[in-house]
């Protein structure tokens, strides 16, 4: 007899069993990062009781239709699913195998499998035994700073594992609301300020020819497309891994949203990001990057997107960000040349450069000073105070463009 054919025998009297399972399971989907609410619960309670208790796929299959809504999120059901109702011990043995993810780097289990066994390890005991309740001594608050100021100026190289989370969570909070501007289209609108001709004699046509109302219409206004080339080279490696969770959170915020990478060859990661779950967008983008934290060629990365991609991507003035410490390995080999062309391609060249976390910041090397005299603005981007001024200023108004020398 199969282990759901015993648990429907002994659960047959009250049930009760069965859905204190069920509701475990649900639980653990939950802790898993699926959105599974109340009214999923009874409907999985009903589905249950519409099949065969003792058919495993029967069950898999019902639970599967009224407890997952998005594609992205069948794996991680498929995996909690096995888990939980095949074996009763396996809450146990999950933080053995969450131990043995470190070592098989070359062989990487899917994200949807971490993230139920990091669901199903039971939280760590605390090492230190309760203490007695004690009286707290007073504490000086006048020039203590608080946590999460202390975060949002803290330098991303500097943070560690745990910090870097709570840094991406307040990444995904950030709202990217660009300055709409008007295209060359038209919508209809009653109180527009263009009498449409066309429309007016179409109308007239249903009046045996007479004119007795004029049809208007307005420009149709959108946000102007954006683009961001990151440099993922080795001096830029721990800066693009928090920057590509902003990136993604931009990318499934608006539409057209263009994302490409570079260090010594360019990859369009644009579909990957548009994975709603980072954990299966970045396990996407890191089986089409070859070149992470390896050397660095701007100007050749931007030569290919200038001669590929500019003509499809940079239209109706788009916004592009370029971020990159300005370190290129072939010195300044016709990097003026290709940022020059990029930014006349281009409403707003945003160059976004760590360095400028440093007061005493010198554009000394051959690529900084090739780019600098081509860009709009020259920004940092290092923490999330950067993070939060870039995004107030793309969505004020913008400032009038300087004259090329």
């Amino acid at each position: 007899m199969s282990e759901f054919a015993a648990m429907g025998a002994l659960t047959t009297p009250s049930g009760r069993a069965l859905a204190d399972n069920l509701l475990a399971f649900v639980r653990l989907l939950r802790r898993a990062g699926l959105r599974v609410g109340t009214a999923d619960v009874l409907a999985a309670a009903e589905a249950i009781s519409l099949v065969d208790i003792g058919d495993r796929r029967l069950v898999h299959a019902a639970l599967r239709a009224v407890m997952v809504r998005r594609h992205e999120d069948f794996d991680v059901f498929d995996q909690a699913f096995l888990l939980f109702w095949r074996d009763p011990e396996a809450g146990r043995n999950a933080a053995a195998m969450a131990l043995l993810e470190g070592f098989r780097e070359r062989q990487k289990a899917p994200p949807s499998s971490r993230r139920v066994a990091e669901a199903m390890t039971p939280p760590r005991p605390s090492q230190h035994p309760p203490q007695p309740p004690e009286e707290k001594p007073p504490l000086e608050v006048a020039l203590t700073v608080s946590e999460q100021e202390r975060l949002q100026s803290m330098d991303f190289e500097a943070m560690s594992a745990t910090e870097i989370n709570e840094a991406k969570r307040e990444i995904r909070k950030l709202v990217l609301p660009l300055d709409a501007r008007p295209t060359r289209r038209f919508r209809p609108d009653p109180l527009g300020p263009v009498v449409d001709l066309r429309a007016t004699i179409r109308a007239s046509l249903h009046e045996g020819g007479e004119i007795l109302t004029l049809e208007r219409r307005r420009k149709v206004t959108r946000p102007p497309p954006l683009v961001a080339l990151c440099d993922i080279s080795g001096s830029m490696a721990r800066y693009a891994q928090i920057l590509l969770h902003f990136l993604h959170a931009v990318t499934n915020d608006r539409d057209r949203v263009h994302s490409f990478l570079f260090g010594t060859r360019l990859t369009n990661v644009t579909r990957q990001l548009r994975s709603k779950d980072a954990e299966v967008a970045f396990e996407l983008v890191s089986h089409i990057v070859p070149d992470w934290s390896g050397g660095t060629r701007i100007g050749e990365s931007l030569e290919l997107f200038n001669r590929q991609w500019a003509r499809r991507v940079l239209g109706q003035g788009a916004v592009v960000l370029l971020i990159t410490d300005g370190l290129d390995r072939e010195g300044a080999k016709g990097l003026a040349e290709a940022t020059d062309r990029l930014r006349r391609s281009c409403r707003r060249l945003i160059w976004l450069n760590p360095l400028l976390r440093y007061e005493g910041f010198q554009p000394r090397s051959q690529g900084i000073r090739a780019m600098l005299p081509h860009v709009d603005e020259f920004r940092p981007v290092h923490n999330l105070q950067s993070l939060r001024a870039l995004v107030e200023s793309l969505s004020g108004p913008q400032p009038g463009r300087r004259m090329a020398a």
